[in-house]
């Protein structure tokens, strides 16, 4: 397959080169990304049906007829839809004071005045000067849009303005304000860009401020839905978002770009591939492309030893740890609305080691709490707390591969969690007894699965001395190879769709900037969903042959592709189109003669339980795969199979390929007999089955939880915590409870996939 470009990276600002250069130019556009999940921090994980949105808290300025709306319309060919966020879109709260911020921008300005009079006149300069600040930063972003002539003069007149963009955030306020209150509820967003007030550029400040004075928005049923309605237009030029692809290299000859070398995480084994192109897109950060993916030696390395001397004195930007809570009820029952809530113990934004010892003892000093639900209308309920820190604090632990970082780091995060739920608690109150189940995340969560370095989500530090510098902008000295999202525009969803436009421009040349504004001026055209064209390589049609229910809230369901499958690992999962551009995953029950077998669950009442509830024999839709990294190791050391519900059905495939299955034990929970789906499904099993009951007494059966069980059986089951494999899948509360408990128990290989 022969494509036009590559695009490294599948965050908003690759998906945005890439849906411009294919909507508007009909270019065949490969995005390649590393993680399973398209859309970099746009993309959503799933957790017993609750969506969590890992980067996307609120966007500004997109309401209808906005151009940040006309960008979104015209990539998404129409299908994006947006829900407006409470008219008090962020509130700050301090001791001894709580206040909200209004969408009305003259409504806010008024608000403040009321509540800080001896300041007025410093509070109207204040919005005068972040609009003019913002104007300045715009012509910065526009350099990189217009062809080479035009970005001169754009510079020269951006010269004016530059004394006040350039210094700090502290020393605006410092100069203008006196109130330390006041002071701390303008800096109050900076969570926003990443920067404290004495490190943050008043241009990146500004920026922030002025995108949201009109309010948030939030893509109606979740964010993921912005990669998934992108990705369209892209495959309908004939191009592709092909996941689980790691770049390691960008190819060059004679001087110039043209290919990526990835490592291939589809499929049974990890493979190294090389895809060329005449156009390389790197969407994955600034200093990943110049120091990691491009050589630093010889004829390349003197073309981007500038860039990298740039890269080395701006330094790397701050991360953060993300809590994801799932509710078991609706937050509006406490009185919450959907807005954003930021919490401080005191007025200081400035973040010191203190503060970082502090969040690891789980005393944190700030947290930023967001209500996904409400913003996107899905169910179950979702809450997310934020703070940031320094990836430091993390690093003994970079080293162990995800999920096996030890009791320690588990305990860490544990405690991380409390504090910022007891911490959110003070302005929220009644938000923990809602609190169903708990993930924590840290930076080293985030470089996994962005590829950032130490978790810096924001890419390039927003400092003076970024906007002092030469922006890097979209255009590099490696001949075909171009820059997109964030590093080449600015920091946060828009700023990083920005730096995508830009990109796009550039590669189509003289007449990028032109041809893309007139594509924009035209109606975004629907798309249309009985239009047939090629799927790209690893996406199948697929056609429902069977269904069957299995238990009360299970099917079983058997769907026949329309291709031949190419090597696969019992464990792995296929990821389904449920319809109204939402995917789900479920794991490989089955899979032989292109006729997939799947177990879905009906619990969560969600698009993929309606998906099945509603479907005919004859149902036709889209399943990609296969993807994943659950698969048996090749250890030869007995096996320990947990599960509950569906979580069972990667093992249905594992037992049939696994060799010794007779030495082997599986330990299955379920609340009564009727779900019990060892008894309902035709399937080797282990030597060894325990059945856990935990809401009946049944003979033959433990009573009791899974995690009960591996504690309570383990002498009579002879397992040797240090000689054993354990294989846990199930529903999130269960995986991270019992993996506490296997920890705790002296198991160290713990292989897992939770749903």
């Amino acid at each position: 397959m022969s494509y036009d470009v590559i695009v490294i990276g599948s965050g908003i600002g690759g998906l945005t080169t890439a849906g411009l250069l294919a909507r508007a130019a009909g270019k065949r556009v490969l995005v390649l990304e590393r993680h399973t999940e398209p859309g970099g921090l746009t993309h959503t994980f799933r957790r017993d049906g609750a969506s969590c949105n890992v980067g996307v808290h609120y966007i500004g300025q997109v309401a209808p007829g906005s151009q940040g709306r006309t960008y979104f319309d015209y990539l998404s060919g129409g299908e994006l839809e947006w829900n407006r966020m409470p008219d008090a879109y962020d509130r700050f709260v301090y001791p001894g004071l709580d206040l909200s911020v209004s969408s009305d921008p003259d409504r806010y300005e008024h608000d403040l005045v009321t509540a800080f009079p001896q300041e007025a006149k410093a509070i109207h300069r204040y919005f005068k000067d972040v609009r003019r600040t913002t104007a300045w930063v715009t012509m910065g972003f526009a350099q990189g849009m217009v062809p080479r002539p035009i970005a001169p003069l754009l510079r020269a007149a951006q010269r004016l303005g530059g004394r006040t963009a350039t210094s700090t955030t502290k020393e605006y306020l410092d100069a203008h304000i006196r109130s330390p209150e006041i002071k701390a509820v303008l800096a109050s967003q900076w969570g926003d860009y990443g920067l404290p007030p004495s490190r943050s550029a008043f241009a990146a400040h500004a920026l922030i401020v002025s995108h949201y004075l009109e309010g948030g928005w939030f893509p109606r049923g979740g964010s993921a839905r912005i990669a998934r309605t992108f990705e369209k237009g892209i495959e309908r030029a004939g191009g592709a978002v092909r996941v689980a692809q790691e770049a390691t290299e960008i190819l060059t000859e004679n001087g110039a770009a043209v290919g990526v070398r990835v490592m291939d995480h589809r499929g049974a084994q990890v493979r190294e591939r090389i895809y060329r192109a005449p156009v390389i897109v790197s969407a994955i950060g600034a200093s990943n492309t110049f120091n990691r993916l491009l050589p630093t030696f010889g004829e390349i390395g003197r073309l981007t030893g500038p860039a990298r001397r740039t890269l080395g004195h701006l330094g790397t930007g701050t991360s953060a740890v993300s809590v994801f809570l799932r509710l078991r009820d609706d937050p509006r029952g406490i009185g919450v609305d959907g807005g954003n809530v930021w919490v401080n113990r005191d007025l200081d934004h400035e973040h010191t080691p203190q503060h970082g010892d502090a969040l690891l003892e789980g005393r944190p000093h700030d947290v930023y709490v967001s209500f996904p639900s409400l913003k996107s209308g899905e169910s179950p309920h979702t809450a997310e707390l934020i703070s940031f820190c320094d990836a430091k604090a993390f690093q003994q632990w970079a080293e162990h591969p995800r999920g096996r970082r030890g009791p320690e780091y588990s305990a860490l995060k544990e405690r991380i969690a409390h504090g910022l739920l007891e911490l959110a608690e003070s302005a929220v109150p009644g938000l923990t007894d809602l609190v169903d189940y708990v993930e924590t995340s840290t930076p080293l969560t985030y470089e996994h699965y962005t590829a950032h370095p130490a978790g810096a989500f924001y890419g390039l530090p927003a400092t003076p001395l970024r906007y002092r510098s030469r922006p890097l902008g979209p255009r590099t000295a490696v001949s075909g190879l171009f820059l997109s999202g964030q590093d080449a525009g600015s920091v946060g969803i828009m700023g990083a769709m920005m730096g995508g436009v830009a990109a796009a421009c550039q590669v189509l040349g003289p007449r990028g900037y032109p041809t893309i504004t007139s594509a924009l001026r035209s109606a975004p055209a629907a798309s249309d969903s009985r239009a047939v064209h090629a799927l790209p390589e690893g996406k199948y049609r697929a056609v429902l042959v069977s269904k069957r229910r299995v238990t009360p809230s299970v099917w079983e369901a058997v769907l026949q592709l329309d291709g031949m499958i190419g090597p696969w690992a019992p464990g792995q999962f296929a990821r389904l189109h449920v319809g109204d551009n939402a995917w789900r995953d479920y794991s490989i029950a089955g899979l032989e003669d292109s006729r997939l077998r799947l177990l879905i669950s009906t619990r969560t009442g969600g698009q993929g339980s309606q998906f099945i509830e509603n479907a005919d024999e004859g149902t036709r839709t889209e399943v990609e795969l296969p993807l994943g990294g659950f698969r048996l190791a090749e250890s030869g050391r007995r096996r320990l199979f947990i599960a509950t519900g569906t979580g069972i059905a990667p093992m249905l495939a594992m037992f049939a390929q696994a060799p010794g299955l007779e030495h082997d034990t599986l330990i299955f929970g379920c609340r009564h007999q009727e779900e019990d789906l060892t008894t309902r499904i035709s399937s080797p099993m282990p030597g060894t089955v325990v059945r856990c009951l935990s809401r009946e007494k049944a003979p033959g059966a433990f009573h009791g939880r899974v995690t009960q069980a591996v504690t309570d059986l383990a002498h009579d089951l002879r397992l040797d915590p240090g000689s054993t494999d354990v294989y846990l899948c199930g529903s999130a509360a269960m995986v991270t409870d019992t993996r506490h408990v296997l920890e705790r128990e002296g198991y160290t290989s713990i292989l897992t996939e939770p749903y």
